[in-house]
């Protein structure tokens, strides 16, 4: 189990950082946040080891692979038994169209965020993939028109 960290102004502003610029390097990065290259190098594999850094990606523009179409679907579940979350929970991970899935407190249990090329595509999808899953009993879909803010940035 890693160690629990008390996170400094300096540690804030390397997360801040690598989180606009993934792919800074390190030299860059350290001059950046008034650092040496080697202190530098050891804070971020520090919040790496603390599992405050859990990864690095490349974002992708959605429409240019052929996903321009957001999608939120809230997911009523005919039953609240272990058995069906976890049967739920495990078709939502193998679903590549599902970018997020979270169980909810409220008027249904999962919402689901989903990227799909087209209304063609969606309707596909949860004929054969979302309405399929056992257990689920009714789904609502939203699709987003406008995206006014959409940002992997956490506040640090």
């Amino acid at each position: 189990m890693a160690n629990i960290l008390r996170l400094d102004d300096t540690d804030r502003r390397l997360l801040r950082v690598l989180q606009a610029e993934g792919r800074i390097s390190n030299g860059e990065l350290a001059e950046r946040c008034s650092l040496s290259a080697s202190a530098c190098s050891d804070r971020v594999r520090r919040l790496r080891e603390n599992g405050y850094i859990t990864g690095f990606a490349a974002l992708l523009d959605p429409e240019k692979v052929g996903r321009a179409l957001l999608i939120f679907v809230e997911v009523v579940l005919d039953r609240t038994t272990p058995e069906v979350f976890d049967t739920f929970a495990a078709a939502a991970r193998r679903a590549p169209d599902v970018l997020e899935c979270h169980m909810v407190a409220g008027g249904f249990d999962y919402l689901i965020k989903a990227r799909v090329r087209d209304f063609a595509e969606y309707r596909k999808f949860l004929g054969e993939v979302l309405v399929r899953i056992p257990g689920v009993r009714e789904t609502r879909t939203y699709a987003v028109l406008e995206e006014v803010k959409s940002t992997t940035r956490l506040p640090v």
